[in-house]
């Protein structure tokens, strides 16, 4: 009877323990569909990109392995439509996947502001159904700091912050492009079932496996941006939430009903992840500190049963809209910070 006892407390501890080692993940996990889309890694391929269709095609190409979306459970990569809704000088830029034929759900938005100065802000925000509320991702400005509006500090790591101001901004390559006299606002043409010639859909990766690859980039994300808690473009609700953002029933139903877990259930293909950047980023340097966990998130997992393989191409042509831009002077608000530590 005692051996018994023994037994069963034993076997209670080790599954504990196990229930506890599934509760672990690392401070950069949300527990939603928009962790298989990095943003950060979204703003630092927008910073570098020259047009927004180059930007759209980047975004959609395997190799890049920052897009891992698969909102409509058919075991595919969702294509991510890129397009500009044009405020006065504020540039909505919204990342848009197409589900099926009638539903589609926003993944973000890029809100660009142009200021009389010549100063412009930007920030992406996630949309609230895949990150949650106030996700937004921003350049680390090099500014005083608004004791009321702070940013996120929950990704401590120790790492080399690399400042900018709104002046450095305006001279990305992006800016310049969609603040030219001659800028014709780009809106994707693509929609479900017609495609780009180069779209070839692959199967998503386990999320750990994507986290894995990401991970020894993060030194970098966190020191060229931050995740703040405010929207700076003061129209947002009003312009794009309330008059643009189009979300779907499905995804929240999909959320609901758990089925995103599943893309957790291999936390062992976190080393494969690891391993495949160092194969692909030869000499780059790796984030060697411990992973910070926040055991807070603790949802179950299912194990699906996928196997990596590509599909057909699905061919179209390229289309652009025609709309011109319009402009319209604003003062910066923050351009007095700024000059207190310039």
């Amino acid at each position: 009877m005692k051996k018994l006892i023994i037994t069963s407390v034993l076997a209670a501890l080790v599954s504990l323990g196990t229930t506890v080692m599934a509760q672990e993940y690392p401070d950069e996990y949300l527990g939603l569909p928009g962790d298989n889309l990095n943003l950060y890694a979204v703003m630092q391929l927008f910073q570098g990109s020259e047009t927004l269709e180059g930007f759209e095609k980047k975004l959609n190409d395997e190799n890049s392995r920052i897009n891992n979306l698969d909102l409509n459970g058919d075991n595919l990569i969702d294509y991510i439509t890129v397009s500009d809704y044009v405020d006065g000088d504020v540039h909505n830029i919204v990342l848009r996947a197409m589900l099926n034929g009638n539903e589609s759900q926003d993944v973000g938005v890029f809100t660009v502001q142009k200021f009389n100065d010549g100063s412009v802000q930007i920030q992406l925000v996630g949309d609230e159904d895949l990150y949650g509320k106030n996700y937004i991702i921003e350049p680390i400005y090099d500014e005083t700091p608004n004791p009321g509006y702070t940013g996120n500090p929950s990704n401590v790591v120790n790492v080399t912050v690399i400042r900018t101001t709104p002046f450095e901004i305006s001279g990305w390559p992006m800016i310049r492009f969609i603040y030219r006299p001659n800028y014709v606002i780009w809106r994707s043409s693509w929609h479900w079932g017609y495609y780009p010639s180069y779209w070839n859909p692959w199967r998503p990766y386990y999320w750990d496996y994507y986290y894995g690859y990401h991970y020894n980039l993060y030194n970098n994300y966190y020191g060229h941006y931050r995740h703040w808690n405010h929207y700076r473009y003061t129209r947002y609700n009003d312009f794009y939430y309330r008059g643009i953002r189009t979300h779907s029933p499905e995804v929240r139903t999909r959320i609901s009903d758990g089925h995103y877990k599943s893309t957790y259930s291999h936390p062992e293909q976190r080393k494969e992840g690891e391993a495949l950047y160092t194969r692909t980023n030869p000499g780059q340097p790796r984030r060697t500190e411990s992973t910070p966990v926040d055991s807070r998130k603790n949802q179950p997992v299912v194990q699906p049963n996928q196997e990596r393989t590509t599909s057909p191409s699905r061919s179209g042509t390229t289309r652009q809209t025609s709309t011109p831009a319009k402009e319209r002077s604003v003062t910066n608000p923050y351009r007095k910070e700024i000059q207190m530590v310039l």
